[in-house]
């Protein structure tokens, strides 16, 4: 992993003077750099501090976006950094003995989720590019001992993997990091099988948000500033060749005041109130 934008990333970070077209050259560093961060400390300690003991900044808790996976067979504590959205495995349909992809894998958390599901006759393949999260995702499946879950390096825009392998595909807020997400579920259609398909818990936006939260690096980071609108986001699926998308969930995700009067004023928070601009995560799936 490059960390040659280390410094000025987290200087980015701390001071949110980021300007949009910088923020869409270096995202990607960005992102591996703060999920690198995360990957160091554990649930209890993200709860308490998104940024880690190395940045200081008053942004968004990533934990408010997670579901409770505490009750999930294959659930591992050790796997639940508390970042996913939503939880796409229960919407998923997999079956014993399923070839399932888990894109943006993490700690592995869906992964062995999804493995209880397929058990021995199926596969479960997470892919990440943030090393410390894949060392991670290696150490909690040895741990484990399961012999059909592997993990991979790579980037979603880019899939080092076959076309046509994976009967599902699974995701936990991660597309909406993803700078180009028509490449990326152009990559997802690519890998699915014929007849297959995705679902994918994720964050949207409905209205615009301010421009100054969108051009912010943390709160990119963060899943909001880097999500699209959601007639955007189906819109994209659709130019990608799925077919019968659904949304089997939503649900709306409140930012704190006290974190969006640091990009608005209030009289600013009460009109983005009033015309209900919001910020969502949804769980989608579709089929090729």
């Amino acid at each position: 992993m490059a960390y040659y934008h280390l410094t000025y990333i987290c200087d980015i970070i701390t001071t949110n003077t980021l300007k949009y077209d910088a923020m869409k050259k270096d995202v990607k560093e960005l992102v591996k750099e703060k999920y690198a961060q995360i990957a160091k400390q554990n649930k209890k300690q993200n709860e308490s501090s998104c940024c880690g003991s190395t940045v200081c900044c008053d942004t968004i808790d990533y934990t408010i976006f997670s579901e409770d996976y505490t009750s999930e067979k294959g659930y591992s504590k050790d796997a639940d950094l508390g970042l996913g959205c939503g939880l796409p495995t229960g919407f998923a349909n997999i079956s014993k003995g399923d070839s399932v992809l888990d894109l943006g894998s993490g700690a592995g958390n869906d992964c062995f989720v999804a493995r209880a599901i397929v058990g021995d006759q199926g596969e479960v393949t997470g892919i990440d590019f943030t090393d410390e999260m894949l060392q991670k995702a290696i150490s909690n499946n040895e741990k484990l001992g399961y012999k059909n879950v592997h993990f991979v390096k790579g980037d979603i825009e880019d899939m080092p993997l076959p076309n046509d392998s994976y009967d599902v595909v699974i995701s936990n807020c991660v597309l909406n990091l993803v700078p180009d997400k028509q490449k990326a579920f152009e990559e997802i259609y690519r890998v699915i099988k014929p007849g297959g398909h995705f679902c994918i818990s994720d964050v949207v936006i409905q209205g615009e948000l301010p421009e100054k939260l969108k051009q912010d690096a943390e709160m990119y980071a963060g899943c909001v500033s880097g999500a699209i609108n959601k007639s955007e986001y189906i819109k994209t699926i659709e130019d990608s060749g799925f077919k019968g998308i659904e949304i089997h969930k939503e649900k709306e995700i409140e930012i704190p005041n006290t974190i969006m009067l640091n990009y608005m004023s209030l009289d600013e928070l009460r009109k983005f109130k009033q015309d209900k601009i919001g910020i969502f995560s949804i769980t989608v799936s579709a089929k090729k």
